[in-house]
């Protein structure tokens, strides 16, 4: 029968392997509309800051790259890198 040691030795073994698990797995960020909005405004990308409306055409229309090819039940979640891809691109034109 196992005593309490290899009990805890186990299961750090398990935490580890979970641990390892977690930062094999980089997900990529995902922002609402809300705070692309706020970025807009927050580093004065655009001034006056792109309309909601606006926002929301250019998610369909592709220049944002979205989770699926239309709003979540969180509403449209937008690419972090592909946000900030467009904003470069505004300078480089």
């Amino acid at each position: 029968m196992h005593d309490r040691n290899d009990m805890s030795d186990m299961q750090g073994f398990f935490k580890k392997d979970k641990i390892k698990q977690t930062l094999d797995y980089q997900p990529k960020v995902k922002i609402r509309l809300s705070e692309v909005e706020r970025l807009i405004r927050k580093h004065r990308i655009i001034v006056p800051p792109l309309s909601r409306q606006t926002l929301i055409k250019m998610c369909e229309e592709g220049i944002f790259e979205t989770v699926g090819d239309g709003p979540t039940i969180l509403g449209w979640l937008v690419y972090e890198d592909s946000f900030w891809k467009w904003a470069k691109s505004l300078d480089e034109e």
